[in-house]
């Protein structure tokens, strides 16, 4: 289902949580988190949060409001619920061939430049800020090259618009630059994430994923101004400047995740063994989105039931079919999530049906993601007769964490 907090953590990061420094000011935990996350970002001001739709609520917040537009290559859910919840609005430009799924290309995650220069000229005046995210979660795990994150950079630089970075698998995002993008052998994996820091004028993370934590989520800024104004809603909001809803031991955690997370063994065997899952289940004949992303495999639900109609959502339907074959829990990225009403109240789906296989790190066996692979053999068996469902309840904002449904007769 998720990758998000779900990780096993080392001997090395529960060693620290004992040495857990729960001051309210002046924690040493808080000291040795402060210290990696400026020493990786390059950004002098840190501000700790819960988790990343923490630092999200409190940084979109700002920037936010009626008439603020916000671009990124794919918005995360959280990231695009904070923005519309106060009152702006998202719009998402991936690269053309990010949108298909068969099609193999390196860096399917990367934002349309030539669409940002356009958008930025249109909204001039209005828009709170450019997100990249990396790896882009919602596009199908997919990474971004440092080339495209230098082209957005540079579009945000000559129209003077904010910058900012969704870090939060940026290791694994490391991983796919170092090996695939010309030029950037010679690097390692934190000095790659490093350069793509550089570019940007600040970054949110949510902890629980490439810093190997539980919980755990911050903002960097480079700015004064708007980091004065951004701890000002934290301490409002999340707590001190010095834990900002954090415990000392998670901060611990977390500073010891961001070293061990770009180590060169760890990130070869996380990047293959999500790609080991990728590969069985393609040989299978599962239509997946491809090339296979770092944290998870993305199946084409569309593909995989093409006599289910969108507004009876394919993705849903498989989801409730690896559960109730295998007891596999897995979400919905498609019209479940992203898709929208019309004012006839008609849906207007979503642009891809994807059902995401998110892997924790260090958690699996090859003997689980076998079974994985064999419950899908199932799926593949009995997909004449799945039906789809239907929305029976939802919230307004993200709903697909709560939305009730019934299978459609």
């Amino acid at each position: 289902m998720t990758d998000s907090g779900t990780s096993a953590m080392s001997a090395h990061q529960w060693a620290g949580m004992m040495e857990g420094d729960e001051a309210y000011a002046g924690s040493r935990s808080w000291e040795r988190m402060e210290h990696e996350v400026r020493d990786l970002t390059g950004m002098a001001h840190v501000l700790p949060t819960h988790q990343g739709r923490a630092a999200e609520r409190i940084i979109y917040g700002h920037l936010g409001g009626s008439g603020k537009v916000f671009i990124s290559n794919t918005h995360f859910d959280t990231t695009r619920a904070n923005i519309e919840f106060s009152g702006a609005t998202a719009i998402d430009i991936p690269i053309a061939e990010g949108k298909d799924t068969a099609l193999q290309h390196p860096f399917k995650g990367n934002m349309d430049v030539a669409a940002l220069d356009q958008l930025l000229k249109e909204h001039k005046g209005h828009v709170g800020s450019v997100i990249l995210t990396v790896t882009n979660n919602s596009g199908g795990g997919q990474p971004v090259s440092l080339a495209n994150a230098q082209g957005v950079a540079s579009n945000c630089k000559k129209h003077d618009v904010l910058f900012l970075l969704d870090c939060c698998r940026i290791a694994e995002n490391s991983w796919f630059v170092k090996h695939r993008e010309p030029g950037m052998e010679g690097l390692s994996y934190r000095q790659v994430a490093q350069h793509m820091f550089a570019l940007a004028d600040g970054a949110v993370m949510s902890a629980k994923k490439d810093a190997l934590a539980n919980m755990g989520g911050f903002l960097a800024l480079r700015d004064d101004a708007l980091a004065d104004a951004c701890t000002n809603l934290l301490i409002i909001t999340e707590g001190f400047t010095t834990y900002g809803g954090l415990s000392g031991r998670d901060m611990e955690a977390i500073a010891i995740g961001l070293q061990e997370v770009f180590d060169p063994h760890y990130l070869d065997y996380r990047i293959k063994s999500t790609t080991y899952l990728g590969r069985k289940l393609h040989e299978l004949g599962v239509p997946l989105m491809r090339p296979i992303g770092g944290h998870a495999v993305y199946i084409d639900a569309k593909k995989l039931y093409p006599h289910v109609a969108p507004h009876e959502y394919p993705g849903q339907a498989l989801v409730c079919e690896l559960y109730r074959l295998g007891g596999i829990r897995s979400v919905e990225i498609g019209s479940v999530m992203f898709g929208k009403y019309a004012a006839d109240g008609s849906l207007i789906p979503s642009a891809m049906e994807l059902v995401r296989l998110a892997i924790p790190r260090r958690v699996y066996t090859q003997s689980h993601i076998e079974y994985v692979a064999e419950t899908f053999e199932e799926i593949l068996r009995q997909r004449e007769q799945v039906r789809g469902y239907g929305i029976v309840r939802e919230p307004k904002f993200l709903r697909h964490f709560t939305a009730h449904f019934e299978p459609i007769a």
